[in-house]
């Protein structure tokens, strides 16, 4: 990808204010880069079971598409998706790496804010806990909104082990509109 950087510099009393204007040349769907000519798909909002898929290979980066999120559900405010294991994800103790399983998270709470149809700015907090070490399993990462508000959104998410249920990760995410 050639990016070009136009600095322009205006002088405000005191300080010189720069600005920055990015073009792009060329965009590298590899590197989920804006695909000019191609807007974003918004036939796809509000999210449903039979949009999610597309609006999730468009909007995500690759290495996000990497986690095999799969298997996702909609209803109105909850997502749920189910994290596959990989050893790509693993750190030497076996155990999947919490910024995978963060990225799952913050991934699922997303898509579940887009089942009102609202185009969010993005994610502006999220706060997770860890309660075990994630091994030898899937997980299924459940995202409910708890709040639609008119600037942001509230969501709850959890990652659980696919074969018992029991609770691995809880994480508390705002979306802003």
């Amino acid at each position: 990808m050639i990016t070009l950087v136009e600095n322009t510099k205006t002088l405000t009393g005191d300080r010189a204010l720069v600005t920055e204007q990015a073009t792009q040349n060329e965009s590298d769907p590899a590197l989920g880069v804006a695909r000019p000519g191609i807007p974003v798909p918004l036939h796809c909002l509000p999210v449903t079971d039979a949009t999610v898929l597309e609006l999730y290979e468009y909007v995500f980066a690759p290495w996000v598409k990497l986690l095999g999120l799969r298997q996702f559900k909609v209803y109105p405010g909850i997502v749920s998706a189910m994290l596959p294991q990989n050893d790509a994800l693993k750190l030497s103790s076996g155990a999947v790496c919490g910024q995978a399983i963060m990225a799952a998270i913050d991934s699922v709470a997303s898509l579940s804010v887009g089942t009102t149809g609202r185009i969010t700015k993005g994610t502006v907090y999220q706060h997770t806990h860890f309660l075990r070490p994630a091994v030898n399993d899937d997980y299924q990462v459940r995202a409910e909104v708890l709040r639609f508000g008119k600037a942001s959104a509230f969501t709850e998410t959890r990652v659980s082990f696919a074969s018992t249920g029991r609770l691995v990760a809880h994480a508390s995410l705002e979306f802003a509109f």
